[in-house]
């Protein structure tokens, strides 16, 4: 089943983003429950999703965003409810799914895994796996080997059960063939564009019809109240840069933890990999297998010749069956202590693994070792650091809050006893537009923002309370400038009034000359004089706007010239067009059609994915605790 997988990631990776989409598209309120605060955030069925997991996906999801974003990464912008809202519903989908590959009993072996993991392109250095690499991907996810591995499985398992489902999702090639017959129509057509200025002068506007306008739409008029806040920020990142460390701590914590610092031994070696299929095979290979042997026992210095000639390894064959240095637990392991038990230069016997047989040479050893003080000194600096500024954050933080609450009417008291600056923030509206908020840092975040607004801040120009703008980030604000909503006076929008009604009415007359030219010209009266004839597709249609091409293939081309019209969107008018000639594609292309059947194949599948995922949700008992989703001390 896993093949499926594999020969099918593209359909693969369209599923798992599938299930990271908003729980909008099945309806939250139909799952959502006020059960009170506790220690589970949803439940599914039997199984339960706890704060805790709930807090360790949100860490990462955030790690995630920080990481691919690099500077323009804005923590407000992902810490919404919202936010919190899909994550938790990626959870339960993950969990439905999970459930269903138990019921299904699929699983993945250790060679499996460690074929996945030693396949990774980013984990390979020179061509051959890395272990380096694979421990400081593993160290990056704050995640022991085990605890990333068990997870990897389980991501594995996920992907079975997605290719399992992907695999229904069939097109022929015939309608393949038929859709690609139908983008590539090409239908040459002449163009008329009716535009609203052509019909401006015949535009008359009542004297009263701006001032009725105005009256009846204040709300287009009005403009938002406005604060101009200040603000201070406490962070943990602020306080990491002010952390010291001395000499003696350095000292104190190598000689502590000295076991951090040790570097296992590590072997390299290279093999000879007979594979092996069914029953009747792996009498041949084993056969193989003693026959490659007894060459190599013969003449051990041609073990590479012999490797490149023999071995069935696509990935160290070709380098004479090298796979370089690796430690414990990266090889399956009946080849682990195959490799562990030989000396320097000598060849195993035959080792029998999931993959199939191997004879194996050990060509060296990194002893283990202790790795020095002056090696590890900065990573040891950091942590202690980063200590340091949490031990001192979460103190701070309590203070922070507690002082901008008792010295409410200014930021400089809470300002100077951190070292904070008091920064100055723009004119801002109760709801700025969601593209502004990315530049308004912590003030783009939703209960900032709301307080900002709230009557003892605006009033009384009193601060707002601490709140958590994103992990370990504080930040608060006062007012210092506030404008109330007010409407514009009708004498500062009349002229724009009065422009919008004469382009509207202008388009309306465009349109009514159009569609009358339209019904003439199909009833055989087209005196029209035609501007250049242009050809047009389905995936060539940028000479014409979206609505046009929507209309020119809409036409009925039976009997030549057709006719079609289309109002242009925007007030832009109306354009008509003359078909006089179709040409249908004279020739399938093999190639185009597979990659046609192929993306067809997978939007086909990711629908049967989606109604999938769906029954299951409709099958099983969810709550969500939305009490616990909400609190604070989450």
């Amino acid at each position: 089943m896993f093949d499926a997988v594999r020969n099918n990631k593209r359909i693969v990776q369209v599923f798992l983003a599938l299930i990271t989409l908003p729980f909008a598209f099945w309806g939250v309120d139909s799952y959502v429950r006020n059960v009170g605060a506790g220690s589970d955030v949803a439940v599914v069925g039997d199984s339960k999703i706890t704060i805790q997991e709930f807090n360790q996906a949100w860490r990462d999801h955030l790690d995630r965003a920080r990481q691919q974003l690099g500077p323009n990464y804005k923590a407000e912008l992902f810490d919404t409810p919202q936010a919190r809202m899909e994550l938790v519903n990626t959870l339960i989908d993950r969990r439905l799914l999970a459930l269903e590959a138990r019921k299904a009993r699929l699983n993945v072996s250790d060679a499996l895994l460690v074929e996945f993991i030693t396949s990774f392109p980013s984990l390979k250095e020179n061509g051959k796996f890395s272990k380096a690499r694979y421990d400081a991907l593993v160290a990056s996810q704050g995640m022991s080997k085990e605890m990333f591995e068990a997870q990897l499985r389980q991501d594995m398992i996920l992907q079975q059960l997605v290719g399992a489902v992907g695999d229904t999702g069939i097109v022929s090639a015939s309608s393949a063939e038929m859709m690609l017959r139908i983008q590539s129509e090409e239908r040459q057509v002449a163009e008329l564009r009716l535009l609203p200025e052509q019909f401006a002068g015949e535009v008359k506007l009542d004297a009263d019809a701006a001032k009725k306008y105005y009256e009846e739409n204040q709300k287009l008029f009005q403009t938002p109240e406005m604060v101009r806040p200040e603000y201070v920020v406490l962070s943990l990142d602020a306080l990491l840069a002010q952390a010291t460390v001395s000499e003696a701590e350095v000292k104190q914590w190598y000689d502590g933890h000295k076991d951090r610092y040790q570097q296992n031994e590590e072997r390299r070696a290279s093999h000879i990999l007979i594979g092996t299929g069914g029953d009747a095979d792996k009498a041949k290979a084993k056969a193989k297998a003693d026959e490659v042997l007894a060459e190599v026992r013969k003449a051990p210095a041609k073990f590479a010749e012999l490797a490149r000639q023999h071995s069935q390894d696509p990935g160290s064959a070709a380098n004479g069956g090298d796979l370089g240095f690796f430690g414990r637990g990266m090889m399956v392991k009946p080849f682990e202590e195959a490799t562990f038990a030989l000396k320097d230069g000598e060849v195993s016997d035959v080792v029998q693994s999931d993959f199939g047989y191997h004879i194996i040479k050990l060509t060296g050893i990194k002893p283990a070792k202790q790795k020095a003080l002056d090696e590890v000194r900065a990573e040891i600096e950091g942590e202690l650091k980063r200590q340091a500024a949490q031990r001192r954050y979460v103190e701070a933080a309590e203070a922070f809050t507690n002082m901008v609450y008792e010295q409410s009417d200014s930021l400089k008291p809470v300002a100077e006893k951190f070292g904070l600056k008091i920064q100055q923030g723009p004119m801002l509206p109760r709801n700025p537009p969601a593209q502004a908020l990315a530049a308004l840092g912590p003030l783009g975040n939703e209960r900032l923002l709301a307080s900002l607004f709230a009557e003892d801040a605006v009033k009384n120009q009193r601060n707002t309370d601490a709140v958590e703008v994103a992990q370990n980030t504080l930040a608060a604000a006062r007012v210092v400038e506030h404008k109330p909503a007010a409407v514009r006076p009708f004498d500062s929008v009349r002229a724009d009034i009065e422009a919008m009604l004469k382009a509207k009415e202008a388009a309306a007359l465009a349109r009514s000359r159009g569609e009358a030219m339209l019904a003439a010209m199909k009833g055989g009266d087209d005196k029209t004089k035609w501007a250049l004839v242009k050809s047009v597709s389905r995936l060539q249609g940028k000479q014409v706007p979206p609505a046009a091409l929507q209309a020119i293939f809409r036409a009925d081309v039976a009997t030549l010239p057709a006719y079609a019209g289309v109002e242009l969107p925007n007030n832009g008018g109306y354009a008509l067009y003359k078909i006089v000639a179709v040409k249908p594609l004279e020739k399938v292309d093999a190639d185009r059609r597979r990659v046609l059947q192929s993306e067809y194949t997978a939007l086909v599948a990711q629908e049967d994915f989606a109604a999938y995922l769906s029954g299951l949700r409709q099958r099983a008992k969810i709550e969500i605790n939305q009490a616990a989703l909400e609190s604070k001390e989450r």
